[in-house]
């Protein structure tokens, strides 16, 4: 015999049971209980904290960056592109902290070219943004992009504003005179990682 309604496969399929939508019916509630009497004597305990607590103040950090950094950085820019390396000086004029940002005005020479430059410094996380704002640069430093650094200016790195051009390293250092004046006699130390 086959079984009454709408068959759409042969006697030999499985008919699965179709449920229908049905209610289900809540038997009964959920108690509210409370579980345990607020204890006032808990909430008048002092608070302990365990060890020193570092107290970081990235305005009062921004003031003293724009007093104390070195207003003379030298260095080297290395194109990506084909690999050149151009002597680089930046003469920081004007330092302002504003909050926690220190806003840097000064002027910067990549090989002969001059220019004028103008930056951000984050005092809290140590991240530098400076604009060349001349027209004419070096081949590879083009208007429109900018210098980012993660790292104040130790490793800062070219971003060009043209996806075409693929950027480059600016390695700057603060011992401008001690290069200038006279070569080391003695070859430095090498220092371990670790």
């Amino acid at each position: 015999m086959e079984p009454i309604g709408f068959s759409l496969c042969p006697s030999s399929c499985f008919s699965m049971p179709i449920l229908l939508a049905m209610d289900l019916s809540i038997d009964s509630e959920v108690p509210f209980e409370l579980t345990m009497p607020l204890d006032s004597s808990q909430l008048a305990v002092p608070l302990v904290v365990e060890g020193s607590v570092q107290r970081f103040d990235p305005v009062a950090r921004a003031v003293d960056l724009a007093e104390t950094m070195p207003r003379q950085w030298c260095g080297t820019y290395k194109s990506f592109g084909d690999g050149s390396n151009v002597d680089v000086n930046l003469n920081l004029a004007k330092l302002t902290p504003i909050g926690q940002i220190i806003d840097l005005r000064g002027e910067m020479r990549l090989g002969s070219v001059t220019t004028p430059v103008q930056g951000n410094l984050n005092a809290k996380s140590d991240q530098l943004e400076l604009l060349p704002l001349s027209d004419q640069l070096i081949p590879g430093v083009e208007p429109g992009g900018f210098f980012i650094g993660l790292q104040e200016f130790t490793m800062v790195g070219w971003q060009a504003p043209r996806l075409t051009n693929t950027g480059g390293m600016l390695d700057l250092n603060s011992s401008c005179s001690v290069q200038a004046s006279e070569p080391l006699s003695e070859p430095l130390p090498i220092r371990g990682l670790w």
